[in-house]
Parts: C-alpha cells; sequence; structure tokens
C-alpha cells in the first residue's frame, strides 16, 4: 500500500529553509543556536506589535478631546529601543525593547522592570516543592539551562508560597484516607484456532 503523501504547510517549508545548514544539536541548542534566535526576534516583534496597538489605542481615544489635548497626544510615536536582558528557559537573551515618544506605554510580554520570562518561577517553585535548598535549586538551574540566577531571587520566589506550603504542612489529617486498588491479568486463550485475550 503506497503511502500518502503529507502536504507540507508554510510552516514546514520555513523550518526546513531554517535547518538547511544544519551541523548538529549544538547549531539548534547551543549557546547562540537557532531556538535562542527564535526567541529572541519573536519577543521582539511581539513588543514591536505592542506598541503599534497601543499607538493605534491611543489616536482612537483622542478623536473625542479637546483640540488642545488631542493636538498634544498626537505627536506621540516611536522613540527607538533600549537594551535589555531578560532570563528565561534557554538562559539570557538579550533583546531591544521599543519605546514610545511619552512613555506611556507599558509592556505586557516583558514588563518594565520585569528580567524573567514567565515559566522560571514555575520551576524554582517545583524544585522547592521536591525539598530542594537555595543552593540546589540555583545548581540546577545554572546545569539545565545556563541561567545564573542567584540565591537572594530564588528566595524571592520561595518566599511568595512559603506561607501556602506552612499551611498544607499544618492542615488537620482526615481520620480515614480510602484507597482503591485496580489489578487486572492479561491471558491469552486459544478458542477454535483464535487467539483472544481475556483479563481477570
Amino acid at each position: 500500500m503506497p503511502r500518502r503523501k503529507i502536504a507540507k504547510t508554510r510552516t514546514d517549508e520555513l523550518l526546513d529553509e531554517l535547518l538547511e545548514d544544519y551541523q548538529g544539536p549544538e547549531a539548534i541548542l547551543g549557546k547562540d543556536g537557532l531556538l535562542k534566535q527564535l526567541s529572541k526576534r519573536l519577543v521582539e516583534r511581539a513588543l514591536q506589535a505592542e506598541l503599534s496597538h497601543h499607538l493605534e489605542q491611543e489616536q482612537q481615544e483622542i478623536k473625542d478631546e479637546p483640540p488642545a489635548q488631542a493636538e498634544a497626544a498626537m505627536r506621540n510615536s516611536r522613540n527607538g529601543y533600549c537594551a535589555k536582558t531578560i532570563q528565561g528557559d534557554l538562559g539570557q537573551l538579550p533583546i531591544q525593547v521599543p519605546r514610545d515618544r511619552r512613555s506611556t506605554f507599558e509592556p505586557v510580554l516583558v514588563a518594565k522592570a520585569q528580567r524573567r520570562l514567565a515559566g522560571l518561577e514555575e520551576k524554582v517553585i517545583a524544585l522547592y516543592a521536591r525539598g530542594c535548598s537555595t543552593r540546589d535549586i540555583q545548581a540546577h538551574l545554572q546545569d539545565l539551562y545556563g541561567v545564573e540566577v542567584s540565591a537572594p531571587l530564588i528566595s524571592e520566589v520561595t518566599d511568595v508560597v512559603i506561607e501556602e506550603v506552612r499551611q498544607w504542612q499544618a492542615r488537620p489529617l482526615e481520620t480515614l484516607y480510602p484507597i482503591v486498588w485496580l489489578d487486572a491479568l492479561i491471558v491469552k486463550v486459544r478458542e477454535q484456532n483464535r487467539v483472544t485475550r481475556r483479563s481477570t
């Protein structure tokens, strides 16, 4: 039976183009690999789209304002970029964050003063919940993700959930915890030259 040919999508074509010069895992997962470059471009493009939306929204809001205020608001526009380094799953990611002249733009993806992409806190809390110390968590993040996170920062993240952990540890235990144990045995049985499976 001939294999059905799968139609290529635009995504497949882009991936083929990106992997043309593939030379090994380092080219994708390395320090300056493809994943890191794509993450950087994706974050920067998303921030540019956020600023465009912000400027368009401002223009819509000033239409009903008095002429003097509307004229001042009209002057808001793009005002270059500022460099910022954020921590993420792939390590440190240097990005260019777009600015506006009136400084009214509040990015959502990477907020002002935010230094970590979403996901890092969850990993810290998960390691903490498994009983790892602050130093252990620091070493794990360095080994697995190449992320240099200070011990005080890890303490800040774990302090957020410490009260909930204490409440859970001090919770009153139930007198009875019912447990349902399910087990099965699969046996092959030959019936009239036919093998069937029966579970007991």
